[in-house]
């Protein structure tokens, strides 16, 4: 018997970027893969769209920001005893069909938390603007030195915990709006659960939330984070 999965799609001000037919053919082709969209207070049409796709839908009538309305989402899918729960970008910057090649590591290993890590090697189409690239490097980095571990890509939104993870690490609400995936790293008590899986596909979208003042404030974010799970709350 297939493992029940949800995925967690946070969704604000998408109408423009969400491709709703795509998510609506994977799920009447993977029956076992339920998708939980998160309707982030948008002010656009996404909510209707949403709404009238037929699939599952939680509408937040204030934004709250990502990493809010994926804890939302999450803790819901959790308690409804879903075994294994994920978070997906809206966008399908990574395509669905990763999904499936997710849950095949989960299940045929020790890891509880799969994620996405966008590496670019031959036979592979990853696409990534030069700019994000070479600050996301920089980024990984400075993530690196600071849990002391090998972390390649942190910020791919495509990850998928097992049940008793996500309940653990969703448990609370994050310090940061934006790098809450750094956060859940710093809430993993056993690092050796993590696997980064190199996507095969990854395709940079235009219209990202996530602007260059953003990448501006990592050093403060990344300290804030670091002190807060240090036990010095800033």
């Amino acid at each position: 018997m297939k493992p029940l999965v949800a995925i967690v799609v946070p969704c604000f001000n998408e109408e423009k970027r969400l491709p709703i037919d795509s998510f609506k053919s994977f799920s009447s082709n993977y029956p076992h893969i339920t998708f939980c969209f998160v309707n982030d207070g948008s002010r656009d049409n996404t909510s209707k769209i949403l709404k009238d796709s037929g699939l599952r839908v939680m509408d937040l009538k204030q934004n709250v920001g990502k990493a809010e309305a994926v804890r939302t989402g999450v803790i819901s899918m959790a308690n409804e005893g879903f075994q294994w729960i994920g978070f997906w970008d809206a966008d399908l910057a990574t395509p669905l069909e990763e999904i499936p090649h997710f849950l095949e590591k989960a299940q045929n290993s020790k890891f509880k938390l799969i994620t996405g890590a966008r590496i670019l090697r031959m036979g592979t189409l990853i696409q990534r603007k030069a700019h994000r690239h070479y600050l996301g490097r920089i980024f990984a980095t400075l993530v690196s030195l600071s849990l002391k571990l090998p972390v390649y890509d942190t910020q791919c939104g495509a990850k998928l915990f097992s049940n008793k993870l996500a309940g653990e690490l969703f448990s609370l609400p994050f310090r940061s709006k934006w790098f809450f995936d750094v956060e859940l790293l710093f809430r993993l008590k056993d690092k050796t659960l993590v696997y980064e899986y190199p996507l095969h596909q990854w395709v940079d979208i235009s219209g990202s939330k996530l602007k260059l003042w953003d990448f501006i404030k990592v050093p403060y974010e990344l300290y804030k984070i670091n002190r807060f799970y240090k036990g010095k709350s800033p």
